[in-house]
């Protein structure tokens, strides 16, 4: 769609241009005025404009004046022109600027239409090659990085088609029958801290700044080429092409240049990384299987013995089964819903120190017992109340939308970073259920009143109406007079009383009754409070 600019000092030529013209039919979805050239060149400025017709006779700057200025400053604005006056000069500047027409007034349809469409043709001519001339430049000038990144990733992802991509083969080495190929994955365990702390949180950079490292140094041996992973921005491929070399001479080769180049990672850059060496190849389209094979290295490495860099280059299966707390959601649903949230948080504790005393927790353990926990917890949130807008959605990333960090370099900052997330999912449910679950101050009251017997403590309330110990002590003794200990107190020792008047009950069975697991505890209470044993009491009682 096109935007048109009739400059020109008379409204009924303007208006007659208007109702004239068939903008429809000739893709226009815009028309605006202008009342002296002036005007018009501030409008072009900040309008895109597309097509100006301009009237030669106006105040001020006339437009020849005006077509001078367009013919400078904006050399592919086409123009047409409108004029009273069929004089020379208006002539000579009109076809001086290359207008695309000249039209005479007064104006009539037919010619006005056949202006616009000729004015209209240009510019989808024009556009049509501008087109043509920026698609053939991005196949032309396309980066060479770019490109064979791209070939990579299709080759790793299956989707390539030799016989479509035959002629870039041979900026890979795929034309060269003596080429071996090996795929390495690198891990940046602490990325997020090295990203903010020396990239001022540009990954673009920081994975120029590795690749570049890692090119530089396998390099020795390989021609070496490392982009993005586009799964995991923490991870990094690169592809290893050796001339005439065998397998074992490609793994071994592979491996000394991965540590050394992991080791200059961690001087120079602070970068402590993993990687996993995929089995080598004879020909570029099994690099697909060296990469699954150099995931299942990375993801194999024993987090519970990791120390440091690591490069590995044999894939370890782990014993472990299942994953965070799922046989035990229930506890923990029953939990996070009665606020006992040192419940939630213990069921977690336990679950890590299981996997903590294990022979094995790999990388790819934590990789899926994270992503699973944070399935599980979301979907257990949206079931309480929780708004999805505030939960992380899978697909970006999620920890990140936390507020937290998901580096983790040891079994210990995996282990924080779960309970970190527990954290995370705990305060969402607090805040929707304490929205929705209404308190007062003699529910606790009448709980006290009802279960006096039982062992009553201010965290229990604190836990469940998801309120502070202190707000909740306030309310109590402001409302009551009292603190909530001392109601306590003051309930199981009126109670004692009435208990005590029964000669039937013994005074150990009156103790139990009243929740004190031992009698002299109980009595010790009961002088403290009355200034006489319950004994004393009972006897004070008969002979009264």
């Amino acid at each position: 769609m096109y935007k048109v600019l009739i400059i020109d000092d008379e409204e009924p030529l303007r208006e007659a241009i208007r109702i004239l013209g068939d903008w429809k039919g000739l893709g226009v979805d815009e028309v605006l005025e202008a009342t002296d050239g002036k005007m018009g060149l501030e409008m072009i400025a900040n309008h895109s404009i597309d097509l100006v017709m301009v009237d030669m006779k106006m105040p001020g700057m006339s437009g020849a004046e005006l077509l001078q200025v367009l013919e400078q400053d904006y050399p592919d604005l086409p123009a047409i022109v409108i004029s009273g006056y069929n004089d020379f000069e208006y002539t000579r500047q009109a076809i001086r600027s290359k207008v695309v027409d000249y039209l005479l007034k007064p104006i009539n349809r037919l010619d006005l239409n056949a202006a616009l469409r000729k004015a209209v043709d240009l510019l989808e001519a024009r556009r049509v090659r501008e087109s043509e001339f920026i698609n053939r430049n991005i196949t032309l000038n396309m980066s060479l990085p770019k490109l064979k990144e791209k070939m990579y990733l299709s080759i790793i992802d299956r989707s390539f088609r030799s016989q479509t991509n035959e002629a870039f083969l041979p900026l890979i080495g795929a034309d060269d029958p003596d080429n071996r190929f090996a795929v390495v994955v690198l891990r940046m365990l602490n990325m997020e801290k090295i990203r903010k702390a020396r990239f001022h949180s540009d990954v673009d950079l920081l994975h120029f700044a590795v690749g570049n490292m890692l090119n530089e140094i396998a390099g020795e041996y390989f021609q070496a080429f490392s982009f993005a992973s586009p799964k995991l921005d923490r991870e990094l491929i690169v592809i290893l092409t050796m001339k005439g070399a065998y397998q074992e001479d490609i793994a071994y080769r592979s491996l000394h240049q991965m540590n050394k180049a992991l080791a200059a990672l961690q001087d120079l850059l602070g970068i402590v990384a993993v990687a996993g060496i995929g089995t080598p190849c004879e020909s570029i389209m099994e690099i697909a299987s060296s990469y699954e094979t150099a995931k299942a290295a990375i993801n194999g490495i024993d987090l519970l013995k990791l120390k440091g860099y690591f490069v590995a280059n044999a894939v370890t299966k782990s014993a472990n089964e299942g994953y965070p707390v799922t046989g035990r959601m229930q506890m923990f649903r029953a939990a996070l819903e009665s606020g006992n949230t040192a419940g939630a948080k213990s069921i977690l504790s336990e679950e890590l120190r299981k996997w903590g005393g294990a022979d094995l927790f790999t990388l790819g353990d934590a990789d899926q017992s994270l992503s699973r926990f944070i399935i599980l917890m979301n979907d257990m949130s949206l079931e309480l109340g929780v708004p999805r807008d505030k939960l992380p959605l899978m697909e970006e990333h999620p920890v990140r939308f936390m507020g937290l960090s998901d580096d983790f370099a040891s079994y210990e900052q995996f282990s924080r970073l779960l309970e970190d997330a527990l954290h995370f999912y705990l305060e969402q449910i607090r805040l929707t259920l304490s929205a929705n679950r209404p308190f007062e101050i003699g529910d606790i009251k009448a709980y006290i009143d009802n279960r006096y017997y039982e062992d009553i403590k201010i965290s229990m309330f604190a836990d469940k109406y998801f309120l502070s110990r202190e707000y909740i002590m306030k309310l109590f003794k402001q409302q009551f007079g009292c603190g909530i200990h001392e109601y306590v107190q003051r309930i199981r020792m009126d109670k004692a009383k009435e208990l005590l008047d029964d000669p039937s009950l013994k005074i150990q069975d009156i103790s139990e009754m009243l929740g004190y697991k031992d009698k002299n505890y109980f009595s010790k209470a009961f002088r403290n409070y009355f200034s006489i044993s319950p004994t004393e009491y009972r006897t004070a009682g008969k002979e009264g």
